[in-house]
């Protein structure tokens, strides 16, 4: 796999994490933009232009034997697209010409599905079972992205449907594609067997990751049926984890004889972060904690942060190590330490101030500044890997 768009997938998210930076100075001075719509140009460009590029290059490099040219001009348009949404949405929000890039994306990501589905080749059932879940997810998910037109014309972007269309798109995306497909990545590379013990943790998966919809469609149509059904959801959900640590256990003397240091522990620290987010998750089985997690941001944004930049990024980080793009220095080290130690200190404080609004305790002193200089760790640490990986002679 070229090496030229891995380095492209990361400068993406090095400019996804500036935006976010540039976010974070918003509350402690003017940013001479619209906050709004620097908001969406960084969260589209974190998703599209980091974490799907980056999978959908995985996905062809592990799975697609015959690489055929379609496949790098796919790649291209949809770094156009994502290109387009960076450029266009801090200006205008969504608009003529950021919708317009944004259903581009649609369309390349709906070939994507039919071209890897069609050409991918593996022997591994495990694999071929999660891959053609995580694309279906990817299809399914985009269904709530059609219903934002209709949803404008007939009730306006503050009704419950506009809402929980953006809430279904982003749930299926998250927990669905992304997460899925991380998971397909990561058996591969662990080259894990089929047995009922999988057959359960894929129906359970499945099963949790649909369930758990009814939490923020919670949020903008209230009824108690969706907050037993989301119960259910996280319920089965803590089955799965348990199933996915049984399932990984008897591989840990094959990572820790294949693989360097630092994969172990970014392997280590996704995971640890998988199981914190569906720790999180238990607690929203308690309705006050689960409407107090809506109305304040933070708390919202520490866990969407937690599964984009801990789980997923934790996991793509794992496999970019594991190529030869990168030369383990301690250059290297800083790069990646730096990042979670970037992680690491803004959920500290997302989460601390979102208790303290729950408790009624007001402001933490100077949280906005300490969150800034938390979040410069981010783009120094993906900055520093790229440096790595331009200065790395081999291909992978």
């Amino acid at each position: 796999m070229p090496k030229l768009k891995v380095i492209i997938c990361l400068v993406n998210f090095l400019i996804a994490a500036l935006m976010g930076l540039a976010l974070r100075y918003g509350s402690l001075d003017s940013l001479g933009i619209n906050y709004r719509y620097l908001t969406h140009a960084h969260s589209h460009v974190a998703m599209l232009g980091w974490v799907y590029l980056m999978l959908y290059t995985f996905l062809v490099h592990h799975f697609v034997p015959n690489k055929k040219p379609i496949y790098s001009r796919l790649f291209w348009i949809t770094e156009f697209a994502v290109l387009g949404m960076m450029l266009s949405f801090p200006f205008q929000g969504y608009a003529v010409v950021s919708i317009s890039f944004s259903t581009l994306h649609i369309f390349c990501s709906y070939y994507i599905i039919y071209l890897v589905w069609k050409h991918h080749k593996t022997e591994s059932t495990v694999t071929h079972y999660l891959l053609r879940t995580s694309l279906l997810f990817m299809l399914l998910s985009t269904i709530g992205v059609w219903c934002l037109g209709p949803a404008v014309s007939l009730l306006g972007q503050a009704s419950a449907f506009y809402q929980i269309a953006i809430q279904f798109f982003l749930h299926f995306q998250f927990n669905g594609w992304f997460l899925i497909a991380v998971i397909a990545i990561f058996f591969h590379v662990l080259q894990l067997k089929d047995s009922k013990q999988f057959r359960l943790f894929f129906v359970l998966l499945v099963i949790s990751t649909v369930l758990t919809l009814a939490l923020p469609i919670s949020w903008f149509a209230p009824h108690i049926a969706l907050y037993w059904i989301n119960g259910l959801g996280v319920f089965i959900q803590l089955l799965t984890l348990i199933v996915f640590l049984r399932l990984i256990k008897p591989y840990q003397l094959f990572l820790l004889k294949n693989n360097a240091k630092l994969t172990i522990y970014m392997y280590v620290f996704a995971i640890s972060s998988l199981i914190i987010k569906i720790g999180i998750q238990l607690l929203s089985l308690i309705p006050e904690v689960s409407e107090v997690a809506y109305q304040h941001r933070n708390l919202i944004i520490g866990f969407i942060h937690l599964l984009m930049l801990g789980v997923i990024t934790g996991f793509l980080f794992g496999f970019i190590l594991q190529n030869k793009w990168v030369t383990f220095n301690a250059w290297l080290n800083f790069g990646i330490y730096t990042f979670v130690l970037g992680f690491a200190l803004t959920e500290l404080f997302l989460i601390l101030q979102g208790s303290m609004f729950y408790f009624n305790k007001g402001m933490l002193p100077n949280y906005y500044l300490f969150l800034f200089l938390s979040s410069v760790f981010l783009p120094l640490g993906i900055g520093s890997i790229i440096i790595n990986i331009l200065k790395t002679k081999t291909d992978g």
